[in-house]
């Protein structure tokens, strides 16, 4: 049975790794490009690809799965031992497109609605991964907020603090530059009448606010990190000082000493 003719199906998304080489597949290959969109089996199982290492498969069985990833690996950029996954219900010959109890209504299946709710599900995934990332960074860098609030002190090192920096600011380049999640998806532009069912998407996941939240957090995160560094780098600084301080005053000393010898002979 061909994937348009089902009533009801199964939407599984999978974010398997940092990313995902598209380049090798041939577009004579492909159901679409725009996302990329392919026929998994006979059956009419459907999968659509994300660069930034997403892929959701529609109607597509436990075993047709396993031999599909098999494909990908490959084409991953650090594959995840454990990856994300989220799933979702897909029925069709309902009187209204829409996403109620966590299931999607859709009148008739299409290959631009499934692109629809692929995007959906993959930034859902990639915004679940980052929160995870974001909270284990708080929970890291608490500590020492609150050692420099007691004992006015803090322990770390700038490497260690400019490499939370750049962790954060490398979480932002993926959301921002490879997922693009505050960004609408390209089936859009030739599907506006599709506005309605990728609102519902990203109203289910609070795909806006999560970003917001996420990109506070990350703003917090680096900020703190910074602050932390240059206490740290003027920690060292007045070090250094004490140092120079230090040589000077040892050097008056010797120079006192000699200026002695050479007035007792």
């Amino acid at each position: 049975m061909l994937l348009t003719e089902q009533k009801d199906l199964k939407a599984r998304a999978l974010l398997l790794g940092d990313r995902l080489d598209l380049r090798l597949f041939k577009l004579a290959d492909c159901l679409a490009t725009t996302p990329l969109t392919l026929q998994v089996n006979a059956e009419g199982g459907v999968a659509v690809l994300f660069r930034y290492g997403v892929a959701v498969l529609f109607g597509v069985s436990a075993q047709d799965e396993i031999s599909f990833l098999d494909t990908l690996k490959p084409l991953l950029t650090n594959p995840y031992q454990t990856p994300e996954i989220e799933e979702m219900d897909i029925h069709a010959g309902r009187s209204s497109i829409g996403v109620q109890s966590g299931a999607v209504s859709l009148d008739v299946v299409s290959l631009e609605k499934l692109q629809v709710i692929a995007d959906a599900l993959s930034k859902n995934l990639v915004l679940t991964l980052y929160e995870k990332k974001v909270a284990g960074e708080f929970d890291k860098i608490e500590p020492l907020a609150q050692e420099l609030a007691t004992h006015g002190r803090v322990s770390a090192d700038t490497k260690k603090l400019l490499s939370k920096i750049g962790s954060m600011l490398l979480i932002e380049h993926r959301m921002v530059g490879r997922a693009e999640i505050g960004d609408k998806p390209e089936t859009l532009w030739d599907n506006p009448h599709l506005e309605g069912l990728y609102a519902s998407m990203e109203d289910e996941f609070e795909l806006k606010e999560r970003q917001s939240a996420l990109d506070r957090k990350l703003g917090l995160i680096s900020d703190t990190a910074q602050t932390l560094a240059d206490v740290w780098d003027n920690k060292q600084l007045h070090k250094l000082e004490w140092y120079v301080i230090g040589l000077i005053l040892f050097e008056i000393v010797i120079s006192l000493i000699e200026m002695a010898d050479k007035h007792l002979l």
